[in-house]
């Protein structure tokens, strides 16, 4: 790589940090950059710059938003009693794309993880009970990940909604559509049993 000249170094070492771009990705991406129009990289330039001095974090929700409301919170569309509980910004934006769920989210941003010193002030908990508080949420689906850490903090929810005057659910799990029995995991196949329905 010492043939290039510093400023490719440069570009490759900084596109090399970007999660999931080893070097030799980057490198071609430099070489893509190189070769691309000015305005071309002058608009995906711009386009960083752009989205660390706009985004930030939804008031309500929690969400990414150029605005301090994002698009879904001030959508009077959407069902304002029942409220979906995700991890991640990413998580909510999956269930988007589904088309599965019209109501809102609340962004926890975080799972509870006493390995990694994770507990319940270090994640948007309070939050959660300051919304659910106010009376108008009827239900919250709690559609945290099926590891070790989505489980603990699903059922750590769940019992500190106990007293409030809400339906608690939680997303179902199982055997993927197309899954092929004997090669699903056991704790897959525990959670679709137990989560059987009448057909």
């Amino acid at each position: 790589m010492s043939h290039y000249p510093p400023s490719i170094l440069k570009l490759v070492k900084n596109l090399s940090r970007l999660p999931g771009i080893g070097e030799k990705t980057a490198e071609r991406l430099a070489m893509h950059i190189l070769r691309a129009p000015r305005r071309e990289a002058e608009q995906l330039s711009s386009s960083i710059v752009e989205v660390q001095e706009k985004i930030r974090l939804c008031s309500f929700c929690f969400a990414l938003s150029d605005t301090d409301v994002c698009n879904i919170c001030s959508d009077r569309t959407r069902i304002s009693s029942i409220l979906c509980v995700v991890e991640q910004p990413a998580d909510m934006v999956a269930i988007e794309k589904s088309g599965s769920f019209t109501g809102l989210y609340h962004i926890l941003e975080g799972v509870l993880s006493p390995m990694d010193g994770i507990g319940p002030d270090n994640i948007r908990i309070k939050e959660l009970h300051s919304r659910i508080a106010q009376g108008e949420i009827k239900e919250v689906v709690l559609a945290t990940s099926t590891n070790v850490e989505g489980e603990a903090t699903a059922a750590y929810i769940a019992e500190r909604l106990e007293h409030y005057r809400v339906k608690v659910t939680r997303i179902a799990s199982g055997v993927p559509i197309g899954g092929d029995l004997k090669y699903v995991d056991q704790v897959t196949l525990k959670k679709a049993m137990e989560a059987r329905r009448a057909i």
